[in-house]
């Protein structure tokens, strides 16, 4: 059972530095036994897919608030009834936030209902930067991803729809699909090796392509492949 995420761990699967690993390994954590991420038989794919996801969508947790240009796409944010932009400037007050950038008022408005029947007193609506903010950059995160009930789709292992329900469509979407491959790979060989992970281990050449979410003898093997160094893309989305 996957019952912590050490940040070592994170830091590989994500291409990420160690110092921004251990600031949201605990909470994703968390975030994933809150929302049965993690826990049950096909934690695994869960935990991949998820993680997947939210790596992509922050940029590998670099960025909890859009990066905002605006660009073309993000100008038409502004007057999107169906994302409940209905008031003048809704457009960027309501812009990506969070490790799954949350977007547009009727997700703010939806996101607090639902952190208030958690038992949180929280408006996001009103107060639409807190989103950024931790711990609810994470919250969110695991809340939007129970509230489309992707831990069935994750249990089908189909990224496409996954990241058509949080995306909108498929953008990044190779870059989703390498990150779930690492985090396959190396969660499976977490397992399996059964022993600390830490920055200084020296892995060998390219990851395991085809992995799944089942442990085997050969994950150790698998882990040290995983886990050479990579040079880290840039935000797709």
């Amino acid at each position: 059972m996957l019952a912590s995420l050490p940040p070592a761990l994170l830091a590989h699967i994500a291409e990420c530095p160690a110092a921004r690993a251990e600031r949201w390994a605990a909470p994703l954590c968390e975030v994933m036994a809150r929302y049965d991420i993690i826990g049950g038989r096909n934690e695994m794919l869960r935990a991949s897919h998820f993680l997947a996801q939210v790596l992509h969508e922050s940029g590998r947790l670099r960025y909890t608030r859009e990066v905002w240009g605006p660009t073309r796409a993000q100008q038409r944010y502004e007057g999107r009834a169906d994302l409940g932009n209905v008031q003048p400037g809704d457009g960027y007050r309501f812009r990506g936030r969070g490790l799954v950038q949350l977007t547009g008022r009727l997700n703010y408005r939806a996101a607090s209902a639902g952190m208030r029947a958690e038992g949180y007193d929280i408006d996001f609506e009103e107060r639409p930067d807190l989103v950024a903010e931790e711990p609810w950059a994470a919250l969110v995160a695991g809340w939007y991803w129970a509230q489309r009930g992707l831990n069935a789709v994750a249990d089908r292992d189909d990224a496409r729809t996954i990241t058509r329900k949080i995306n909108g469509g498929y953008n990044g979407l190779a870059d989703r699909m390498r990150l779930l491959e690492r985090a396959k790979a190396m969660l499976c060989a977490h397992l399996a090796l059964k022993a600390p992970l830490t920055l200084a281990d020296a892995p060998a050449p390219a990851p395991v392509a085809g992995a799944t979410g089942r442990a085997s003898a050969e994950a150790p093997l698998a882990l040290r492949q995983a886990l050479r160094p990579v040079a880290i893309l840039p935000h797709a989305s």
